[in-house]
């Protein structure tokens, strides 16, 4: 037997897959159609450890010999210190696998790290790593949505006093507050964050002992890698666990929200720093200017954010219709899927890092925000609230008189100032029939901004002590998340 071996050695038929079944190479063209190492990077540290845990496992199980582990192991910690840069590819490579298969029998010999691959296949292998590599992603992309957030809760904060017109249809709609807005931004990123933490649950599934499609008649131990690995439990059948990506579906689609919400974050800089809105100034280092027009400072970033957010969408849409088709369990077709959510991390990485920095980096411009909630009538809403509450009129007919009172100031150029019990009253009276006689006070009140903030006091509402106290529970959600993290 020992003979065989060496005269096989010396065939080297242990570096090459294909001598078994086929008896030419593959095509040239073909070879590099059907590789996938160009977008493997993102797995190799995965794969190393997935090799590392299911030696050790062999080991254990008394699988392969002690020995033969240990050397197969000694090579896999070389590798992982030296890194991807170590490892020699050629066209024959078709993955990362045979690559790391490759280093280990040339650090050792190809006797001894043919046994590496016992009891596994590719099939489960890749689906590992992709696994552990994502939850890695999905771990240090949760940190800079709650690192986005704390800085966004403080910067509320300051700005909790802070008036501002709110609008819907982009027309003015009602008195809030610059901190209230911002912590709109922190909530919608709270979902985005708990959206990946609970797509995490179906990501941290280990697939390692599934092998092709039905597992081994080797006594392997799944419950140990799973262990080893930092997987929550194992898949529990080997036919999905070798060709399910839903888990890349789900994860993505987490990333397609989250790029949506970061993309109205970024257009509403790029309205409110235009000079008709004149409500914030981006910083230089997020903006750019014109090679024509001096004048001009263009918020660029803000524009690539919004474009490169159609990247992710597009992606998710290019991977289901990738799977849509693909009978169970493994087919090649699976491959294709990894390039597109590699992609999709590496756009949302830098599209949430540089909303982040580019949003805390804005100049707010206080007096013009004072100056447009009180043009346009945004306190309108409060007025017919008054009627309601002093009167007890329906509030339909409520809506109505102020509409018509604002019709009437906008037809005679008039302002806040010429609304008075009086002016009031007549329109009232041209409506109902009857007087309504609320005193200045309360209608000066009701139109009055700053009061209209403070007297929503409501939860969720922007008045200063509604905006602290969601701040306050926005901290402690991240306080709790942090220590999970750590």
């Amino acid at each position: 037997m020992n003979i065989i071996i060496k005269r096989l050695l010396l065939k080297g038929v242990f570096l090459k897959i294909r001598d078994g079944r086929l008896k030419k190479v593959m095509d040239d063209e073909a070879a590099e159609f059907t590789s996938s190492v160009k977008f493997d990077k993102n797995i190799f540290e995965s794969d190393v450890k997935c090799n590392i845990a299911h030696t050790l496992m062999l080991k254990k199980e008394k699988i392969v010999d002690e020995k033969i582990a240990d050397k197969i192991l000694e090579a896999l910690f070389k590798l992982m210190d030296e890194g991807y840069d170590a490892l020699n590819f050629n066209h024959c490579d078709e993955d990362i696998h045979i690559a790391v298969e490759n280093y280990v029998i040339k650090s050792t010999d190809a006797y001894i790290a043919g046994f590496m691959h016992t009891a596994k296949s590719r099939n489960d292998q890749v689906a590992t790593d992709i696994r552990l590599s994502l939850r890695i992603k999905i771990n240090e992309i949760q940190i800079s949505i709650l690192n986005f957030i704390k800085s966004l809760v403080e910067l509320a904060i300051k700005h909790k006093h802070t008036i501002f017109v709110g609008y819907t249809h982009l027309q003015h709609g009602q008195p809030i507050t610059f901190g209230h807005h911002l912590m709109a931004y922190a909530h919608s990123l709270k979902r985005d964050y708990e959206r990946l933490k609970d797509s995490y649950k179906r990501v941290n599934l280990n697939p390692l002992g599934s092998g092709a499609l039905a597992t081994t008649t080797f006594p392997i131990n799944r419950e140990l890698t799973t262990k080893l690995l930092g997987f929550d439990s194992p898949l529990e059948n080997s036919m999905d666990a070798v060709s399910s990506r839903d888990f890349i579906v789900e994860t993505v689609s987490d990333l397609a929200i989250l790029s949506s919400n970061l993309c109205k974050i970024a257009e509403e800089l790029i309205l409110w720093s235009s000079y008709e809105f004149g409500l914030i100034e981006i910083a230089d280092e997020f903006s750019s200017t014109s090679s024509i027009m001096p004048q001009k400072k263009n918020p660029d970033v803000s524009e690539l954010v919004r474009g490169k957010s159609s990247i992710i969408t597009g992606e998710l849409v290019t991977i289901l219709m990738i799977l849509k088709g693909i009978p169970y369990t493994y087919n090649r077709d699976l491959q294709e899927v990894n390039p597109h959510l590699w992609n999709v991390i590496e756009n949302i990485e830098a599209i949430l890092n540089v909303t982040s920095k580019m949003t805390l980096s804005i100049k707010f411009n206080k007096e013009r925000a004072m100056e447009l909630v009180y043009k346009n009538f945004a306190t309108a809403t409060d007025l017919a609230d008054l009627m309601v509450k002093e009167k007890k009129i329906p509030f339909r007919i409520a809506h109505q008189i102020v509409g018509r009172i604002v019709n009437e100031v906008n037809s005679n150029n008039l302002n806040f100032n010429n609304i008075d019990s009086e002016f009031v009253d007549k329109i009232a009276i041209e409506i109902t029939g009857d007087s309504l006689s609320l005193s200045n006070d309360l209608i000066k009140k009701a139109l009055d901004p700053i009061e209209n903030v403070k007297s929503r006091n409501v939860l969720g509402g922007p008045a200063p002590e509604m905006v602290e106290l969601s701040a306050k529970n926005l901290q402690k959600f991240l306080e709790k998340e942090y220590k999970s993290k750590s």
